[in-house]
């Protein structure tokens, strides 16, 4: 119920603010764990039920290779802010922007292969509003905070720490580790990252406590 509200809620403020644009891009920021994912899906799904063409462009298309990161010896930190193409993405928004009526294919994050996958989703031109979802897009650090100009709405996911701690250990125990592992594993890279979103993100037109 929480997140079709939500839902509503950015997609009256985005319509409202597009005006004639071509092109609207929202972005959908904050920690791992507080269920950008799902609210992206749900905002699309609201903005395609009102007549409005509508995709997900996901930061996470832009992870670092497993190779590339085995060889820099960060494999551990893997979703840390250094771990992403944080320029590429920057660019293919730009891309977007610029070239409203242009069919451009884009990369997603496939979890289950844990890697990114090459043109795996198109944008085609009638989809005018696009959410760019990711952990750090409001990161006020370079490069990710050259972004900013790049979206036209601003919204940061938080939640409460006690909940998200909890959330982020149960996603390894999904992934087959014990308690005591899911827990070191969060509190070696997940929970420092969420926390680095939570008080180093600025520039949010709307705050949502999920």
């Amino acid at each position: 119920m929480g997140g079709r509200y939500n839902a509503e809620i950015i997609a009256d403020r985005a319509i409202a603010g597009a005006g004639e644009a071509q092109r609207f891009i929202i972005a959908l920021a904050g920690p791992p764990g507080v269920g950008k994912s799902t609210l992206s899906e749900a905002l699309a799904a609201e903005l395609k039920g009102r007549g409005h063409g509508a995709a997900i462009v996901p930061m996470d298309g832009f992870h670092l290779d497993n190779a590339v990161l085995d060889s820099r010896g960060q494999r551990a930190c893997k979703g840390a802010p250094f771990t992403f193409d944080a320029d590429g993405y920057a660019e293919l928004l730009r891309r977007l922007k610029a070239t409203p009526y242009s069919e451009i294919a884009i990369p997603v994050f496939d979890r289950e292969l844990d890697l990114a996958r090459a043109s795996a989703r198109i944008i085609e031109p009638g989809h005018r509003f696009l959410i760019a979802e990711g952990n750090y897009l409001l990161l006020d650090q370079e490069p990710w905070s050259k972004m900013a100009a790049l979206f036209d709405f601003r919204v940061l996911l938080k939640a409460d720490h006690t909940v998200l701690r909890q959330r982020l250990i149960e996603r390894w125990i999904v992934h087959g580790l014990n308690k005591s592992q899911a827990m070191d594993r969060a509190m070696s890279n997940d929970i420092p990252n969420a926390e680095l979103v939570i008080n180093g993100s600025s520039g949010a037109d709307m705050e949502i406590f999920n």
